[in-house]
């Protein structure tokens, strides 16, 4: 043979044949044995039925390897089951019970580079709900359900729905912003996406986890008419629309006991009240029980097996914990498994789509962008020569969230991180996805000159924006899990830096990458701001089109940006006192942070004593003046509204029109708000619903919102029930929380 050459080797007659008809399966390609059939495999019966007949066939030992996780395969020192993500169950082969694989998902699947793996970015989940778009919700939770599958995973571990109470927490670019019904909407149909790819999807953190700072130790005391008008209604939104399978209990202790040891927020409220069918997994070292966890309604420990291994069976086996209380934890698990669809379709890896992934990322970050400020209409770049782009690494890419949210970009961050410093730091870091403004606005805009300059020689900016026509500043704050941000202002030096350069260009637009509300000295010195939010793999290109007027902007704040910290409920962040701290200097392996975090650390407290006002609500309750308020978003065209009339019922109908009175086409998000009675206790208004209206210039259209009894209703905590206040009700309907012109008092 010649060297160079390869001997080809005939397939057999046979195997041609099984591969162009189709007749080996998928399993059998893999080298798996075909699916055997269960008295359970039949899909006609109910999630509830099957997993009964499984849970009669199982012993002691298979009922608790359902109910623990078995650690984090990227530190273990062999070979594991695990697909290699954050953690993961055994198979029960016996029985035809697959593992379930868990991996990290709130804007795309994470820890991709641990296994040379591609996962499309999508904006991160405050952008997005800017776009406040329940189908969008959905498409962006499928697109991350299909490539779960396509992995090999089988659950995800995103929906984060905790409301912005404390809008520095490292975490809010997570979340969904800051008002229920909202953010509860929106988690409920990304999780609804998710598991319409039959994967198991969840609902974290729950709850009152809502700064990062101390989570492990901070004791959140709160009234429980607060939380349940507002942290938990949106959790309870959440679940009624997506049918959730899991939700993960949070680090935090509220009023006294941790999260994930409960007994009021894990059985109380969510399997009775809301009637949660699901099972409760721990946050990643959440856990620090096995009798009080297991009666207070925990269902699963993860990562690890510390407490619901060999001391649940020793617990079980003594009486302390009886058969009817674990058979209920494996049941949920079981039905679970049975009610997305994991048992009848099993996961079977492929490569993603990774063109679909960029048009959806795309088509999400355009409709997330929020126009904050456009005066003389500098927006669009029409007609422009020549454009300044100045600071942010507008040149190679865009920022993304740290932690668990991380989706890995594809070749690695195109900015390098910064050294790391501890242990902590060498796992949370910044990242910068492949996403060029500098080659997304130049191929956009062929006949100007668009340059670059960095941004740290500010004699150079102050140059550059002179020269230029329009100079557009990119300002960014970086976000993570582990970290909340000190203040809201940005770092002092982009401060200046959109001083100088405003000073030198009265025509200068800011373009923010944040997770967060940001403030904005500067803001009565430029002409034009626009919040990109963390955009994603596509978000060059979707900003480039908002900014050259391609694609008309349509998001609207789903998070009040105030003034100062100085307005917020809590000027200050609470931190908590060293002893309420990990000393990761004893962090050697991550087996070492989970046995310190199973251990607890001393509890430091926070009140939550602004209760009901969360965000726009304690604005409008303090009289406070904000930057933005919550719902805000400009335009390239203009609306109007007219004709309210609201005719009361269950649901009651809000019916008004909207006309764009523009030049260009435009999708209007009108939204409707609701004063209730003084007698109610309520703050000034609260959000009762929304629509988005698709108009031709010139275009009229009259639009009939539902709105349901339960939007109107106040919780009450002598009854434990949920009551409509008598009297009269006022309500709103206009184009952001502070921009109402039309309204009607009705009687209830």
């Amino acid at each position: 043979m010649k060297q160079g050459s390869r001997r080809r080797i005939a397939p057999t007659a046979a195997l041609m044949t099984a591969l162009v008809t189709g007749a080996w399966s998928n399993a059998q390609l893999a080298g798996r044995p075909e699916p055997k059939h269960y008295p359970w495999s039949d899909a006609s019966l109910s999630a509830d039925v099957r997993a009964d007949m499984v849970l009669k066939e199982m012993t002691l030992d298979e009922k608790l390897l359902l109910l623990h996780g078995q650690g984090l395969s990227f530190f273990a020192d062999g070979p594991t089951e695990s697909n290699g993500g954050a953690g993961y169950t055994k198979a029960i082969a016996r029985l035809g019970i697959p593992s379930i694989q868990m991996a990290d998902s709130a804007s795309g699947v994470t820890l991709g580079s641990l296994r040379g793996r591609y996962s499309t970015a999508l904006p991160n989940n405050l952008g997005a709900a800017s776009s406040w778009d329940p189908q969008l919700a959905f498409e962006y939770g499928a697109l991350i359900g299909r490539e779960l599958r396509d992995e090999g995973y089988s659950m995800s571990l995103g929906g984060g729905v905790n409301l912005a109470r404390e809008p520095r927490n490292g975490r809010t670019f997570e979340y969904q912003g800051e008002d229920a019904l909202l953010a509860g909407t929106l988690a409920g149909n990304v999780v609804k996406g998710v598991q319409s790819q039959n994967v198991i999807g969840d609902l974290k953190h729950f709850a009152m986890n809502d700064q990062e700072s101390g989570r492990s130790a901070l004791n959140a005391n709160v009234d429980k008419r607060a939380m349940r008008e507002t942290d938990l209604l949106a959790f309870q939104i959440a679940l009624g629309i997506s049918d959730a399978g899991a939700v993960m209990c949070s680090y935090n202790r509220v009023n006294g006991d941790y999260a994930c040891e409960n007994q009021y927020l894990l059985r109380d409220v969510l399997k009775r009240d809301f009637k949660f069918r699901g099972f409760v997994l721990s946050d990643w070292g959440g856990t620090h029980s096995t009798v009080k966890a297991s009666h207070a309604g925990l269902d699963q420990e993860e990562p690890g097996i510390f407490f619901f291994g060999d001391g649940l069976k020793k617990a079980v086996e003594s009486g302390e914990v009886s058969q009817d209380e674990l058979n209920d934890h494996v049941h949920r698990i079981l039905r679970t498994i049975f009610a997305v669809g994991l048992f009848d379709h099993p996961v079977q890896m492929q490569v993603p789509d990774v063109d679909h992934g960029f048009a959806l990322a795309q088509s999400i970050a355009e409709k997330s962008i929020v126009l904050l400020k456009n005066k003389g209409g500098i927006l669009p770049l029409n007609g422009v020569r020549s454009i300044a782009l100045i600071g942010g690494h507008a040149d190679v890419g865009v920022l993304s969230g740290g932690g668990s949210a991380q989706t890995d970009p594809p070749g690695g961050s195109v900015v390098p991180p910064p050294p790391a410093t501890d242990v902590l730091s060498a796992v949370i870091r910044p990242s910068w996805m492949p996403s060029s403004p500098l080659r997304a606005l130049t191929a956009k805009l062929p006949n100007a000159k668009v340059t670059y300059t960095s941004g740290d020689d500010f004699a150079a900016a102050e140059a550059a924006a002179k020269q230029a026509d329009v100079a557009i500043v990119f300002a960014y704050q970086w976000e993570a899990e582990s970290y909340d941000l000190s203040t809201l202002d940005l770092a002092p030096e982009q401060n200046r830096l959109i001083e100088t350069v405003a000073a030198a260009n009265p025509k200068t637009i800011v373009v923010l990458e944040t997770g967060s509300p940001a403030t904005m000295p500067w803001v009565d010195k430029v002409s034009g701001v626009v919040e990109a939010w963390y955009p994603g793999i596509r978000g060059s290109e979707a900003l480039a089109n908002i900014l050259t007027g391609e694609v008309n902007p349509t998001g609207k704040l789903a998070i009040t940006f105030p003034r100062s910290d100085a307005d917020l409920p809590h000027p200050k962040l609470i931190l908590p006192p060293p002893e309420s701290e990990f000393n990761y200097a004893e962090v050697k392996v991550f087996s070492d942070f989970m046995k310190l975090a199973a251990k607890g650390l001393p509890p430091f407290q926070i009140h939550y004593d602004e209760g009901l006002k969360v965000g726009y609500k304690w604005y409008d309750a303090q009289n406070k003046q904000v930057l933005f308020p919550f719902g805000f978003g400009l335009s390239y065209t203009t609306y109007a509204y007219s004709g309210v009339s609201v005719t009361p019922g269950d649901p009651t109908t809000v019916s008004f029109t909207v006309k764009n009175t523009g030049k260009r086409a435009g999708t209007e998000i009108a939204e409707i708000y609701a004063s209730l009675p003084d007698t109610a206790g309520e703050p000034p208004k609260r959000l009762v619903g929304w629509a988005r209206v698709e108009l031709a210039p010139g275009e009229s259209k009259q639009i009939a919102v539902p709105v349901s009894r339960e939007r109107l209703m106040v919780y009450d905590e002598a009854s434990d029930s949920w009551k409509l206040a008598p009297g009269k009700y006022v309500i709103r309907v206009g184009s952001s929380s502070q921009d109402l012109p039309l309204q009607q008092t009705v009687p209830f």
